[in-house]
């Protein structure tokens, strides 16, 4: 597992979408972007649970993680929407037999319930003074099972994060520090090397002057 730590007040998180996807190291890499995260997911959630779904705000009133029906409609800023809410208030938030942003009910959004079983990950998290972002890798016998969602979740809190949020994770779970890929993606059991995957939307940290 691989987790950074950002100071929130001198750190500009922005999204960036790709128009057609892109490795996130070679696109960082390209670009000079020192600080990246995996996105969100490449298929839009389903209406009916669009809106409880968690996102990322970042605009005039800082960075926040909330429930998109609690995000303006049109931040000032920019927004990124994925989820499960992994915590809140400093405790877990994810909850699997409540489902309340439906990744179960929905899975067929996706391969599988992306909610089951060990898999490599990607979250987001913030407390008073610190953004947080993680990766672990995974789908490799022996030496890397990944996490379950709740694994994950519990993992934020005791990281100190305040509010939590997963993000897309399986083989597009990427995390670029100062400038290099940090963890090993790998998009498919025991594959002979990790390969980075195209993806659509990440998060950058800017640290400011």
């Amino acid at each position: 597992m691989y987790a950074v730590r950002h100071p929130i007040r001198r750190t500009r998180v922005r999204v960036v979408f790709f128009p057609a996807p892109r490795r996130l190291d070679v696109a960082c890499r390209s670009a000079a972007v020192e600080e990246a995260v995996v996105g969100g997911f490449f298929v839009r959630d389903p209406e009916a649970y669009a809106p409880r779904r968690a996102c990322v705000v970042s605009d005039g009133d800082g960075v926040r993680i909330v429930a998109r029906d609690d995000a303006p409609e049109r931040p000032d800023g920019d927004l990124l929407q994925a989820g499960p809410l992994l915590v809140a208030d400093g405790a877990v938030a994810f909850d699997p037999e409540a489902d309340h942003e439906g990744f179960s009910a929905a899975a067929e959004q996706f391969d599988s319930d992306i909610t089951e079983d060990r898999h490599p990950r990607a979250a987001f998290g913030l407390c008073d003074d610190t953004l947080i972002a993680v990766a672990c890798d995974g789908r490799r016998t022996n030496v890397d099972a990944g996490l379950s969602m709740l694994e994950l979740a519990r993992v934020m809190v005791d990281l100190g994060a305040e509010r939590a949020i997963n993000l897309d994770g399986g083989g597009s779970t990427t995390l670029v520090h100062r400038g290099h890929l940090l963890n090993r993606p790998y998009s498919n059991q025991d594959q002979p090397a990790p390969q980075t995957r195209r993806v659509v939307t990440a998060l950058t940290l800017e640290l400011a002057g």
